[in-house]
């Protein structure tokens, strides 16, 4: 018996000393709102997600973070999560100056027929823009990945794969970035934009260092909402009125292209944006690069 609680109290100790982070022991146990914590990606989406890491995490990867943004109805620029305030202070970004501008930045894994559409619209309305992009989109839609560069945008670097670049060794996070440059160079003829956003929001500060060191910043978002999953789509009215009460100054918005909402509701929405005084920044200006 004695032994018993002793272990039990060994046990005890070990789960109180856990680190606690938006992906600790306390969000598994009261867990928040997906939407308020960050970009959820399901496997549905036909993007080739690697396991490897999954399996045990390398020690040198460091603590998993899952970025997220509270939203509010009322033009306030969100606080950086407590939790993850070295964000900043290892290069990260994720709000711009306070001042009327919106910086619109894309997550795009694959084509159907929408990111031509957001396309069309970038520009008709003489926006710029950002698209993160994965390796499929490259080798599977090479015209529209032109288009992107052609037309202005800057294209980005969202890893090859899509893997959980917070369970990454050093190794294995340069070798997903590299890869995706040297794709994006093969097959486009130029060189990818160096902002990097971590697949689905997690991360580890060492991550940050690496990208840094590879020349990249990392770019988060201030807003985003879910509009990532094709068979659950958001009323086109209802998504609209959700992104203009969270609006505020210096946004970096995250949306996916392929959404069907927001192919149908991006210039209705460009046109507010700008009634209400904002223009549209680029990475370049955001980064000060």
């Amino acid at each position: 018996m004695k032994n018993k609680t002793m272990a039990a109290a060994l046990a005890l100790a070990v789960l109180l000393a856990a680190p606690v982070s938006a992906g600790g022991i306390l969000e598994k146990l009261f867990p928040r709102e997906t939407e308020e914590l960050s970009e959820k990606i399901p496997p549905e989406r036909g993007l080739e997600i690697t396991k490897e890491w999954e399996k045990s995490a390398p020690a040198s990867a460091g603590e998993s973070f899952s970025w997220y943004c509270m939203r509010s109805d009322d033009g306030s620029r969100p606080p950086i999560p407590p939790e993850m305030s070295f964000v900043t202070d290892c290069g990260g970004v994720f709000l711009g100056e306070d001042e009327k501008v919106i910086y619109l930045t894309f997550d795009a894994g694959y084509e159907n027929g929408n990111v031509e559409k957001i396309l069309d619209v970038l520009k008709a309305e003489e926006v710029p823009a950002a698209f993160f992009i994965l390796e499929n989109l490259v080798t599977r839609n090479t015209d529209l990945v032109k288009r992107m560069a052609e037309e202005g945008h800057t294209v980005c670097n969202h890893t090859a794969r899509h893997g959980d670049m917070s369970l990454a060794n050093r190794e294995e996070f340069s070798a997903e970035l590299e890869s995706m440059e040297k794709i994006y160079r093969d097959t486009i003829g130029c060189e990818i934009g160096k902002y990097y956003r971590p697949p689905e929001g997690k991360f580890s500060r060492d991550n940050l260092m690496w990208a840094q060191e590879m020349g990249y910043t990392t770019v988060f978002w201030s807003c985003a909402y879910a509009d990532w999953d094709n068979g659950r789509q958001m009323e086109p009215d209802a998504a609209k009125e959700k992104l203009l009460k969270n609006t505020h100054n210096g946004e970096v918005l995250l949306l996916h292209p392929t959404s069907s909402t927001n192919a149908a509701i991006l210039s209705d929405l460009i046109r507010e944006w700008k009634s209400m005084g904002y223009r549209f920044g680029t990475l370049g200006e955001l980064c000060g690069k």
